[in-house]
């Protein structure tokens, strides 16, 4: 695999400690909106896996939410990965933005 979601071009990094924040998080980037980004949000997460996961799903599904009240392109490509020693990261990017970019 030659492809790794660190060499997607980031827009905005959001760190992120609790459920709470993820819910502001994801709110914020649906305000700024995907489909008119050069590239993609990163968020990253305590490398605790139980929060990791909650996180994650929270992240995820409230994008999802958000994204069909504002009837905006829910068609989104996303990535976890171990980001370094502290951090797990996932990077979402619209797909029609990561087809553009040919990675």
């Amino acid at each position: 695999m030659d492809f790794h979601p660190s060499q997607i071009p980031i827009v905005k990094t959001f760190v992120i400690k609790d459920e709470k924040a993820a819910s502001d998080s994801a709110a914020e980037m649906v305000s700024l909106g995907f489909e008119n980004q050069k590239g993609g949000y990163k968020v990253l997460m305590p490398n605790e896996d139980k929060l990791a996961k909650r996180i994650g799903f929270a992240i995820t599904t409230e994008i999802n939410y958000k994204l069909r009240q504002t009837k905006q392109d829910r068609n989104l490509r996303y990535w976890t990965y171990h980001h370094d020693n502290e951090n797990y990261a996932i990077v979402l990017i619209s797909a029609k933005v990561f087809d553009d970019l040919g990675l």
